[in-house]
């Protein structure tokens, strides 16, 4: 028996999660992928999404999702985008992942569909997929839940396990012929206000593990809720706007729950707060019915009657009218929309109106992939391309790293260790190089362990 591991994207990138492993025993190999998600940011994305997969999807059996299944592993559209293009390109094998990771994909690659076709009829070219291939997609998804062994005919099993990333994130542990093998998907910046935290990986052989934040640390968690006290309260003093930039997903629930409890202890004043997301309030309701995967704290607040998600003078606006009516509405105010890191969604309008103004502050608060307008802005420009008109940088650029759903530096290391003394290899994946090899590095010096910046596209024998 072989097993061989190959890295077809998602190597010296954050985003394009995409694995493949083929288990090799009596004449058959069985194919199985972790993740098949989007490549966001760079200049070349686009073409890279378009191009052919270095495998032909018709012979791929199994797709496994991890936390975002997405992420996929979960539901993150760079572990689940580019699914759709998977089964129009000949995949008809099964998808897994845990059912919340399922419900959330539906409706990530729903509103993804709107956002690329817009995109592609822009540009005179034909769409990535089609509803068509959506639909097949999700009639193709079998869930798994947490801590439930499957057994395959093809001679593996696998275990999920909580990366308390987002909701519904898992790890998926495989179990042949001895061996275990662990896809970590992005892994949760533990303890968070929501989720639960990221469960440890046990005795492993091979552990496959993100790096987004591999050569940072965050914020201590006290610190990132005064800084956001600071920041509102600041907007405020000179009547200004503020632009969050968040993820629809897991980032937008996270700071509700940040506002909601400085609303509660008065630490902020009552003013309008607008998420301006027609995908961020159905993920809100999907979050709402999910609550026993909150940890304790949330549960215990929840049953004491605490709407975490809720505060006076909060909005959620779906049409485009009430998105527009927003620029009417008396400053000082808070916006709160998508794309989190400002490569698409409602937030472009907003930061082309609010940028140029020095009485407004944009909060940056999760990962800014290169070459989006978020990373420019963390970057310090003082003018952005939106929409391909030059805006000039007027207002305040604030960044708040510890509200990433990502561990740091030092807690990648703290988890690495929990796979024991006796583990083989630990390959370092989905992060920008840099922090990818200076957390292979950091592995190296502070565990022992034989860590290794794979090479994309390289077979890799277990």
């Amino acid at each position: 028996m072989s097993i061989n591991l190959t890295f077809c994207s998602g190597v010296g990138s954050v985003t394009g999660a995409n694995f493949l492993m083929e288990i090799s025993k009596n004449n058959k190999t069985t194919k199985i992928l972790v993740d098949c998600g989007l490549i966001q940011g760079e200049k070349s994305a686009q073409i890279e999404n378009r191009n052919d997969f270095p495998y032909t999807p018709s012979e791929i059996d199994i797709l496994f999702i991890t936390h975002a299944i997405l992420f996929i592993t979960h539901a993150h559209l760079d572990h689940v985008g580019r699914i759709p293009k998977l089964v129009k390109d000949g995949f008809e094998g099964v998808i897994y992942s845990t059912p919340e990771t399922f419900s959330l994909a539906q409706l990530i690659l729903e509103d993804a569909l709107g956002l690329l076709t817009r995109e592609a009829t822009n540009e005179g070219i034909l769409p990535l997929y089609e509803d068509k291939d959506l639909k097949k997609a999700i009639s193709l998804w079998q869930t798994i839940p947490y801590h439930e062994e499957k057994e395959f005919d093809e001679g593996f099993s696998v275990y999920l396990k909580d990366a308390g990333h987002i909701l519904g994130s898992s790890m998926f542990v495989f179990s042949c012929e001895g061996k275990k093998i662990v896809f970590t998907g992005d892994l949760g910046n533990s303890p968070t206000p929501i989720l639960r935290d990221t469960e440890e990986l046990g005795p492993v052989d091979y552990v496959i593990m993100e790096s987004v934040y591999g050569d940072r640390n965050h914020e201590s968690k006290d610190e990132r809720r005064e800084k956001l006290q600071s920041i509102i309260l600041d907007t405020i003093s000179r009547q200004g706007t503020l632009i969050i930039p968040a993820f629809s997903l897991e980032r937008t629930q996270v700071i509700l729950y940040e506002i909601n409890k400085l609303v509660e202890t008065k630490m902020v004043p009552i003013i309008p707060v607008f998420v301006d997301s027609p995908l961020a309030t159905k993920v809100t309701d999907i979050y709402k019915s999910s609550t026993q995967l909150f940890n304790e704290r949330a549960q215990s607040e929840i049953r004491s009657g605490d709407d975490i998600f809720n505060f006076p003078k909060l909005s959620f606006t779906v049409s485009t009218q009430e998105s527009k009516a927003i620029d009417h509405a008396k400053s000082p105010k808070i916006i709160i929309a998508g794309s989190g890191m400002s490569v698409g969604g409602r937030v472009i309008h907003h930061e082309e109106v609010y940028l140029g103004n020095p009485k407004n502050t944009v909060l940056l608060v999760g990962y800014q992939t290169l070459g989006s307008i978020g990373r420019h802005l963390l970057d310090g420009s003082k003018k952005v391309l939106i929409h391909g008109d030059p805006v000039n940088v007027n207002a305040k650029i604030e960044s708040i790293l510890g509200y990433s759903s990502h561990k740091d530096s030092d807690h990648l290391v703290d988890f690495a260790a929990t796979a024991g003394d006796k583990v083989k290899k630990i390959f370092v994946v989905m992060g920008e190089p840099k922090a990818s090899l200076f957390l292979v590095q950091k592995i190296r010096d502070n565990l022992g362990s034989d860590a290794l910046y794979p090479e994309r596209l390289k077979k890799y024998e277990l």
